[in-house]
């Protein structure tokens, strides 16, 4: 029998793969260069996040949250504390909306930069790694000060935040933010007109606004497809109906575009930062940062569906309470779950190579959707 030689193949990318970002694995069918199917396998780094909830009690449950996304720990940690204060009909004091605020765009900031890095050692350019990681070490040194930790920060609490931000800190976060409009500028002039840089990215991993919507994409992902969603406008929360900035959209769908954004993004959570720390040092006498609130006796009853916008999109974290010590259940909507599910829809048809740009723009964390 006449043996017959095609150029169609099967490949393995990951589970264990630096392009990946975490342990997953993509099953890609070639056809020579071209890709015709991806299928993407998730499940490698579950951690049972959900579970530990009903063994735990509330105070229990909070240092964990920190680890769903671990690089948007402040965003975790405030869907889970405001589902209580929901539950509990806790009201935070304005100081704390305000420390809450400026704590969520720094990590904002944190977690672009580092997407950013990596995104471009994705595309082979190492040198913006190294621009990107100097400005987030400057975030973690803050965030270290603040909280005494770098990554997991267990600084929230039921009723508030558990220390003051003090005038040092302040003055900290001041400078960063000064300095960072040059830093970012000395980036976008470093990457946004470098011809290999664009021609990996633009008309590549076309998101077109039905499918985002056929697979609730939120976030970035879904604004560079020209829809115009960001909970902090369409339903503000904290102190951001108080606050001046713009959510930036692009109609271009592709890779380059949610590369600009991210870009944006930064601009704009650089701008609520500065409007915040003006509110703080001008209240530095306002001690008031925590509601009285008896943690270890905690027992709320209902069902709450506390949402805030991370870094990746729109996280949820749904509460199911019956008056005891621990929670009945509780389950996390995160935005990298559903990113996963697009990256065949949008890497069908272009080449092995441009799979790992349009994969690595869509900003996926795997240990939030290995929940």
């Amino acid at each position: 029998m006449e043996k017959i030689l095609t150029d169609r193949m099967r490949i393995n990318i990951g589970p264990q793969h630096p392009s990946t970002h975490g342990v997953m694995r993509m099953i890609v069918d070639l056809d020579g260069e071209t890709v015709e199917n991806v299928e993407t396998v998730i499940g490698y780094l579950h951690r049972g996040m959900e579970k530990m909830a009903e063994t735990s009690t509330y105070i229990q449950y909070l240092p964990i949250v920190d680890r769903i996304d671990y690089l948007s720990g402040f965003f975790c940690s405030y869907a889970y504390v405001n589902g209580i204060e929901l539950l509990m009909d806790i009201e935070i004091s304005e100081k704390s909306k305000y420390i809450r605020t400026i704590t969520m765009e720094l990590n904002r900031m944190a977690s672009h930069l580092l997407w950013l890095g990596c995104f471009m050692m994705d595309l082979g350019a190492s040198s913006p790694f190294f621009y990107t990681f100097i400005e987030r070490e400057k975030i973690l040194d803050i965030f270290e000060n603040l909280t005494g930790n770098r990554m997991m920060y267990n600084y929230y609490t039921f009723g508030g935040v558990k220390r003051d931000i003090d005038k040092e800190n302040l003055y900290a976060i001041k400078k960063f933010s000064d300095e960072f409009v040059f830093a970012l500028k000395d980036l976008e002039e470093l990457i946004n007109y470098n011809p290999i840089f664009i021609s990996r990215t633009k008309n590549l991993g076309i998101l077109e606004k039905e499918c985002a919507y056929a697979y609730s994409i939120t976030g970035v992902n879904l604004r560079a497809s020209g829809i115009k969603k960001d909970l902090r406008k369409d339903k503000p929360y904290l102190i951001y109906e108080n606050i001046e900035f713009n959510v930036p959209i692009s109609e271009n769908k592709d890779v380059q575009a949610r590369y600009i954004l991210r870009i944006k993004e930064l601009k704009e959570s650089n701008k609520i930062v500065q409007q915040c720390i003006d509110w703080l040092l001008t209240n530095l006498n306002n001690k008031n940062i925590i509601t009285d609130v008896k943690p270890l006796t905690l027992k709320p009853e209902g069902i709450a569906i506390s949402e805030v916008e991370s870094s990746r999109g729109l996280m949820q974290c749904i509460i199911y309470a019956d008056g005891t010590l621990n929670p009945y259940r509780i389950k996390w909507r995160t935005p990298s779950f559903y990113n996963v599910q697009i990256i065949n829809e949008i890497s069908k048809g272009y080449l092995l190579s441009d799979l790992i740009a349009i994969f690595g723009s869509l900003d996926i964390i795997m240990p939030e959707v290995d929940r």
